[in-house]
């Protein structure tokens, strides 16, 4: 069976501009931060100890900690 892998992680915080389908997504590895590119800048989500079951999984809570923008 192809396709993408299943979700497994709820981005919490950072900008209003994040929609949805960009807030609930798949992370290899859970422990790591993240990183996502928003124009010229970075939004930066870290891993919590926090767990919430959504539409029937369980998906890792990270909460987003700064932004830092895109050298030139």
């Amino acid at each position: 069976m192809g396709g993408f892998p299943e979700p497994n992680v709820m981005l919490r915080g950072g900008p209003s501009s994040l929609g949805p389908h960009e807030r609930i997504c798949h992370i290899e590895n859970t422990a790591e931060k993240v990183k996502l590119r928003r124009g010229n800048r970075y939004e930066h989500f870290e891993p919590t100890a926090e767990i919430e079951q959504h539409l029937g999984r369980k998906l890792h809570i990270y909460i987003w900690t700064c932004c830092t923008y895109v050298a030139e």
